[in-house]
């Protein structure tokens, strides 16, 4: 990261194409499923309000090299009144389960990294009044970087909670040895359903884990979940291209429960860099005696642990009760918003969130920072002068 020069401004994510893409290898290369370009295409392509602008901000580590090697995904709506607030916020929405930037695993996010897109962030001209990152992983050095660098460039910024996050560390264990650690209320509801409509001969379950198949588990997951308590997708697009996109990457776990012949649960879990990500669930209520949701979620995590030989469960957002049944720990997300004391907008928002004493603090951290910038300039000028 050493050969870093400077950050470029993109309007497209087709300008990521070089560095990031399936061919390249590095959408399995990537920290988290919802940290790939491929999940960044499908939400920018099915479930952004209309008239949303991308805005990424994009690290070129060479002038020989013309794509990006770490980039933060952004967006914001046009203005539509002259003297509106002007806002840049991730390129997330309530699909996203994760926000960060666009790397490969190998490469974490450096001090000077970070601080090159927060500098880059906040120069930027129009000046953006406030800035929102969403959900972060609280606990990664990146979150820390960020306080730090909005804060050394002056601006006002507020950490807030999210979701909570439940998952299953596996630990080694085989699925047998994590079954046996359930609550026995569970284990035996589980076993005894299993067992009555394996029995009658009425249940039928299928998992499905490649491309030629995801059609029609596509097909079975919508008929369940339009008769379930689900509320009707927002953005109808999203989910067929998210089954489609992880098919193709050979990501998907989807299960599907028949009960006499007919879809009546269905799971979309997604594989990825060793962690099962449980993405979406549905169930038929009126099957809901024969615990086929439970049913499900069990042979589904069988295979992911004992198939794919994960290490990582994710249960994503939500502190729903019924998780901490199924997982071992908790974690947090939190999100970050730096407000720009140097627009009325950003310090009137800081204002209201933050009240006068921060705003204080904020300005005295701005002029700082201000000054260390026109050093910086002084000094260049004077090499120049000298040379």
């Amino acid at each position: 990261m050493s050969l870093m020069k400077k950050v470029v401004v993109y309007h497209s994510l087709d300008a990521l194409s070089g560095s990031h893409d399936a061919e390249s290898g590095n959408a399995d290369a990537a920290s988290s499923v919802f940290l790939s370009l491929p999940w960044f295409r499908n939400l920018d392509e099915t479930a952004l309000e209309p008239h949303t602008r991308l805005r990424i901000y994009g690290i070129e580590p060479s002038a020989e090299q013309q794509h990006p090697c770490m980039a933060l995904p952004m967006c914001h709506a046009p203005r539509h009144r002259l003297f509106a607030p002007r806002r840049l916020r991730p390129l997330a929405n309530f699909y996203t389960s994760l926000f960060g930037p666009l790397t490969s695993r190998s490469e974490a996010p450096t001090d000077e990294v970070i601080g090159l897109l927060v500098h880059a962030i906040t120069r930027d001209v129009p000046r953006w009044d406030t800035v929102s990152l969403t959900p972060l992983e609280v606990e990664s050095p990146v979150f820390d970087k960020l306080l730090k660098a909005f804060r050394s460039a002056g601006m006002a910024v507020q950490s807030y909670f999210c979701f909570g996050n439940w998952y299953l560390d596996v630990n080694g264990r085989s699925y047998r040895e994590y079954f046996d650690a359930l609550p026995s209320r569970m284990r035996n509801t589980i076993t005894r359903k299993s067992r009555q409509l394996e029995r009658e001969g009425r249940i039928h379950i299928r998992i499905i884990a490649n491309a030629s198949e995801a059609e029609e588990g596509l097909s079975a997951y919508e008929q369940v979940h339009d008769v379930s308590w689900k509320t009707r997708e927002p953005f109808p697009a999203f989910i067929p291209g998210l089954v489609r996109l992880c098919a193709r990457h050979g990501w998907l776990r989807m299960g599907v429960a028949y009960i006499d012949g007919k879809p009546v649960a269905a799971q979309i879990w997604i594989v990825h860099q060793r962690i099962a990500s449980i993405y979406k669930l549905a169930y038929d209520e009126r099957f809901s005696q024969f615990s086929v949701g439970s049913i499900l979620t069990a042979r589904l995590m069988q295979h992911v642990i004992d198939t794919d030989r994960v290490s990582e469960v994710d249960f994503l957002n939500g502190d729903e009760p019924y998780k901490k049944d199924w997982m071992s720990h908790r974690r947090e997300r939190w999100g970050i918003v730096a407000f720009n004391l140097r627009t009325f907008h950003g310090a009137l928002a800081a204002l209201r969130h933050l009240g006068a004493r921060a705003i204080k603090n904020g300005i005295a951290r701005s002029a700082r920072a201000q000054s260390r910038i026109g050093q910086i300039r002084h000094t260049r000028l004077s090499r120049q002068f000298l040379d």
